[in-house]
């Protein structure tokens, strides 16, 4: 594939369709037509899983699962995280990123709508054992994770493919855009449709609803506009001697990347599942206020889990300020001190959470503490371009989707239990106990990676 060449100043790319009047705006962001369909596949599939996943945790325990169930279906989706990206990668690089991005995207849309029917399934006696309706959220996530996880490889090798290598960051935050803007739309349009219905259950599937319409959505849109033609595609699957290749293979600068980066997701593992039951349970913090337009008041009175949406959307604002002007300054400083910062604030932010809201309390009221606590998020995705780049800029043309996959087969295998470990301390110890338990290790992860980590050479 060929590559823009900015030092030449030709604002066209490979099939004559983009205008010179939008050089400057797709240079910046390394908006190559690939990567443009990509990010507005993400943005779909994103939106919808956005929309969804981060209240699974309160549908669940509407549908009867306790918190140490909600821990363990964290972990269940560590499995799946750590299971389907290397098949992921290794289909994509053997079929092309447009028809197994495709397929996922079927898959995904799928999962959605088990979601959506689950409580009309109720309980099942099977054998004297009682199946509950919580268990088919387990089920849906098989499916729904598929274009997230078993697409990770196809969506980094894209970027690769349709990037010069000293634009990687750039080309990674044009994507992360598009995905993180579904994140800040996403939230905050479930906690509109969630305000519909007093019926958290009934609410939250007017949620999933929309979720299986953008499902649809993205699966054609990425079908129809992906150029199949610009794929490299790899060999065939060797099964598990080409894993062990690939592992012994991996790039020497990924490895204390991987190393840090593991014990910071073990770290957010551990209570990321939670965060909603912080809101809506823990502090069941929503927000009161009134708001003066045009000499007419108006009151808003958000429930703790249209309060989370918001929330989310706080953080999505400040990770989308952030994100292309850290992959700016990456070219400038280095991937390295970029990709440590969203390591820190990662690390840091299960005890801010849990322990800053007490803190602010003279200060602030507490609604007002989340959001600050929130918008202090919103910079730990300030340094994920640079990082996709640290992972994917050393491996070679053609096999990026295998090195993503087994670095992150590598990377979520490890980090299968922390979900467990967190929903055993929430439910039996404290709150309190698993949110600092997490930070420490975060904090040990970063150091890590500041003291060890390699940087990428195409930006040293």
């Amino acid at each position: 594939m060929t590559h823009t060449d900015d030092s030449t100043g030709d604002d066209s790319t490979r099939d004559g369709k983009w205008s010179d009047a939008f050089g400057p705006f797709r240079r910046f962001l390394a908006l190559e037509r690939d990567v443009l369909v990509l990010s507005l596949a993400m943005f779909a599939f994103s939106l919808g899983f956005q929309m969804t996943n981060r209240y699974l945790p309160e549908y669940m325990v509407a549908l009867g699962a306790s918190g140490f169930v909600v821990g363990l279906f964290g972990t269940f989706g560590n499995v799946i995280s750590a299971v389907y990206p290397y098949p992921g990668g290794a289909i994509s690089d053997r079929i092309g990123s447009r028809y197994a991005l495709t397929l996922f995207g079927l898959l995904s849309t799928l999962g959605f709508l088990v979601w959506l029917v689950a409580p009309g399934i109720g309980p099942i006696g099977v054998g004297g054992v009682t199946i509950e309706p919580w268990i088919w959220i387990f089920v849906g996530l098989v499916l729904a994770q598929a274009w997230k996880s078993f697409g990770l490889g196809a969506t980094f090798a894209v970027v690769k493919q349709a990037t010069d290598p000293s634009r990687l960051a750039a080309g990674f935050a044009s994507t992360e855009t598009f995905r993180r803007t579904a994140f800040l739309v996403g939230p905050v349009l479930a906690a509109v449709l969630i305000g519909f219905h007093p019926d958290f259950t009934v609410s939250f599937q007017y949620v999933l609803a929309v979720a299986v319409v953008f499902g649809v959505v993205g699966t054609v849109a990425q079908h129809v506009l992906y150029a199949a033609d610009a794929d490299s595609i790899g060999g065939s699957f060797e099964g598990i001697g080409r894993i062990r290749r690939d592992l012994r293979e991996m790039p020497g600068p990924l490895r204390p990347l991987l190393v840090g980066d593991t014990l910071v997701r073990f770290a957010n593992g551990m209570v990321y599942v939670f965060f909603v039951l912080v809101i809506t349970r823990f502090y069941a913090v929503g927000f009161e206020t009134t708001v003066s337009l045009a000499g007419v008041s108006y009151a808003i009175d958000l429930s703790p889990a249209a309060f989370f949406g918001y929330l989310l959307g706080v953080e999505m604002l400040i990770a989308l300020g952030s994100m292309i002007p850290a992959a700016k300054a990456a070219e400038r400083v280095g991937l390295k001190p970029v990709v440590a910062l969203g390591f820190a604030v990662y690390a840091l932010f299960p005890i801010v959470l849990i322990g800053a809201p007490g803190v602010l309390a003279p200060l602030v009221p507490l609604q007002w503490a989340m959001v600050l606590v929130f918008a202090f998020s919103g910079l730990r995705f300030a340094g994920l371009p640079s990082h996709k780049a640290l992972i994917v800029g050393p491996a070679e043309q053609g096999s990026g989707g295998r090195v993503t996959g087994t670095y992150y087969l590598l990377r979520n295998t490890i980090v299968i239990p922390s979900a467990a470990l967190g929903g055993y301390l929430w439910e039996f110890v404290s709150p309190e106990i698993a949110f600092t338990i997490a930070a420490a290790i975060g904090v040990v992860g970063t150091g890590y990676f500041l003291a060890f980590g390699e940087e990428f050479e195409a930006y040293a």
